[in-house]
């Protein structure tokens, strides 16, 4: 197996950081990105990997991070876009001005690919995406991205993944002729520390003992590392979507190009790019 430089956000816990342990095992060079310095350092530490502190809650952050990944990665083999929230069930506006669900789940991503867009396709990169089924239940308002209007903490969420996963289809688009393959991919209903703190029916259930009933971090890392690993074109669909390593069925409006284009040119809007 070739050794590969792999960038992964939200990797200090959960899902980040079972993958992370599993790709250190297999010899791959990591650089992990997560934003509670303390968890961050310790599971650095014990894989021996270069990390970046990072809260993608503020957006000047995500752009040092950025900067400090083309510092440190001549060439990018993998992006494993995996940081996420479910917030809570009071909105609440990041130091950007942001619906924070929005911002952290979708936009910081969008940003990071649109910064390191040209050492992507340098090192023909694989771009993962963690989404989520959640998806199915998620609706795109492009004059309401960051629920102005309306806000509900689970479809917040939902709408995040949704944009993602049409993210992941417009990227390949854009990039795939010049060599990215964009895919993206849902780990299951992960007992991780993901939501214990977003109050509601969702951090109830992930602060209760029914957690124990959800996947394992290592279990909902199993697609991220086979991804991470596998070859573009053989192993998986560029621009698509992978549940348990397998190829799986979207909603049917993520196909919609004009609908991933107009996503795409008003997100470009929204962050001033």
């Amino acid at each position: 197996m070739n050794r590969k430089t792999i960038v992964i956000t939200g990797a200090s816990d959960g899902i980040g950081a079972a993958a992370a342990r599993q790709l250190a095992a297999d010899g791959h060079r990591l650089v992990l990105i997560g934003r509670s310095p303390d968890k961050l350092a310790r599971v650095a530490d014990e894989l021996g990997a270069e990390s970046i502190v990072a809260d993608f809650a503020d957006l000047a952050q995500v752009r040092h991070m950025a900067e400090e990944v083309l510092r440190l990665c001549p060439t990018i083999d993998v992006l494993a876009n995996n940081a996420g929230l479910i917030n809570g069930s009071e909105r609440v506006a990041t130091k950007d001005g942001h619906e924070a669900t929005n911002q952290i789940n979708y936009l910081a991503t969008f940003l990071i690919n649109h910064l390191l867009a040209e050492r992507l396709v340098a090192g023909r990169s694989t771009v993962i995406m963690t989404s989520s089924m959640a998806h199915w239940g998620g609706r795109i308002d492009l004059d309401d991205l960051d629920h102005e209007r309306s806000y509900v903490s689970f479809a917040a969420y939902a709408d995040s993944k949704l944009a993602l996963l049409l993210h992941t289809r417009q990227l390949q688009r854009n990039l795939g002729r010049r060599g990215v393959a964009a895919v993206a991919f849902h780990p299951g209903v992960v007992g991780s520390n993901f939501s214990v703190d977003a109050g509601g029916f969702m951090g109830s259930i992930y602060s209760s003992p029914a957690k124990a009933l959800l996947t394992s971090s290592a279990k909902g890392a199993d697609s991220l590392v086979f991804l991470a690993e596998a070859t573009p074109g053989v192993d998986f669909r560029p621009g698509g979507y992978v549940i348990k390593r397998r190829p799986a069925a979207t909603r049917a409006c993520v196909n919609d190009v004009k609908l991933g284009e107009a996503l795409w040119a008003a997100t470009e809007r929204t962050l001033g790019l």
